[in-house]
């Protein structure tokens, strides 16, 4: 039986001279601490074989202070927001409102390919993607692949995955078929962001363990294939407070919901002033090759809000009074027949092309790599 005390567990010592640190720190000067990062990430078990490797999700930094982790920026960034939204709301009136926390649902994509053409595949192998090749006679082109039957040995595969996952607690609720061949996505629950990002890095680690028990290779290189699509994360996100007030939730009345206005009009600042922040965010080798190509959004950082919204909000830009501003009521879809249900549309129409798009009540950050952190 092996015991450890609560300060083993809490803080460690690891040699920070061996992390990339862009030249912050001379090599000869190593220490460096890890602690326990946040409650609300639990620890988990690592399987390997016969071995159970006990797994504590800790920020990482220097003897100096340095922070040489992807979790603390992202922890901080919550904090940040947590107070510069709180004291907005009580410039509002808003006394209730004590915390937010900010919930995310980060959509994985990935291709499968057999182990047997892999080890055809010098380049595939040692890179993750093609570097040379014939293009296929039948690609893309018919679109065929997103809507089709997903394939039994796929099926047990995907299966598998979640049956692992959710022995980590993690419970998916999509699976499907993308659009290029042999492409495929799994979504979990929607989570507090931090837990949501910790889980999707376990994801990751599980679709490449459970492939190669499938006699499979599972690829997570954003751009593998040339002339099909790349594959991204998807990541949803909103903000709720205490008292379960979403900001991006419309409401009946999106003009009489200044919560959300503010919100929406936050965004959309932000994207401005920072978009090359955002841009640099996704900026790596593998993306850069996905991004703008196929049906990937652009390099570009734009916002989509849909009709609607926009209409709003350009009402609200030429309005000189409130009683010209103009709000219409969000239509149903009435198929004609008369047994289906009436369809409710959302607040906006999908859209494939921008990079930040309002999807109803969240945005849908979409130009993420699929092999990357969300955390930064």
């Amino acid at each position: 039986m092996e015991r450890f005390s609560a300060s083993q567990l809490v803080q460690s010592e690891p040699d920070a001279s061996s992390f990339p640190s862009v030249g912050i720190r001379s090599t000869f000067e190593a220490r460096g601490y890890t602690a326990w990062g946040d409650p609300t990430s639990p620890v988990f078990l690592l399987e390997a074989g016969k071995t159970k490797v006990l797994v504590i999700p800790s920020v990482f930094l220097s003897w100096t202070g340095e922070v040489l982790d992807l979790k603390t920026p992202l922890l901080r960034s919550l904090t940040a927001l947590n107070k510069k939204l709180i004291n907005l709301q009580k410039l509002l009136g808003n006394k209730n409102a004590k915390y937010i926390k900010v919930f995310a649902g980060i959509e994985q994509e990935y291709f499968l390919l057999s182990k047997e053409i892999v080890k055809s595949r010098p380049d595939i192998a040692i890179t993750g993607r093609t570097l040379f090749g014939n293009t296929p006679a039948k690609g893309q082109q018919m679109e065929d692949h997103y809507f089709g039957n997903i394939k039994g040995n796929i099926l047990e595969f995907m299966e598998d995955v979640e049956h692992e996952l959710y022995r980590k607690g993690i419970p998916l609720k999509t699976r499907h078929n993308e659009v290029a061949p042999n492409q495929f996505e799994l979504a979990p629950l929607y989570q507090e962001e931090n837990l949501a990002i910790d889980h999707n890095l376990q994801i990751m680690e599980t679709l490449i363990k459970v492939a190669d028990k499938h006699n499979m290779v599972a690829l997570l290189h954003e751009k593998p294939f040339a002339g099909v699509n790349g594959s991204g994360k998807h990541f949803n996100w909103s903000i709720v407070d205490n008292t379960g007030t979403n900001y991006f939730e419309p409401s009946k009345s999106p003009l009489k919901n200044i919560s959300f206005l503010l919100a929406i009009s936050a965004v959309l600042l932000g994207i401005k002033k920072f978009g090359g922040i955002l841009r640099a965010s996704v900026a790596d080798a593998g993306n850069d090759y996905k991004l703008g190509a196929n049906e990937a959004p652009p390099a570009i950082m734009s916002v989509y809000l849909g009709e609607f919204i926009n209409d709003l909000l350009d009402s609200i830009e030429k309005a000189s009074t409130a009683s010209t501003i103009n709000e219409k009521e969000v239509n149903k879809i009435t198929l004609g027949i008369q047994n289906l249900p009436k369809v409710n549309k959302d607040y906006s129409d999908r859209n494939r092309t921008s990079t930040v798009a309002f999807t109803g009540n969240k945005f849908e950050f979409r130009a993420l790599g699929s092999s990357s952190s969300p955390a930064e």
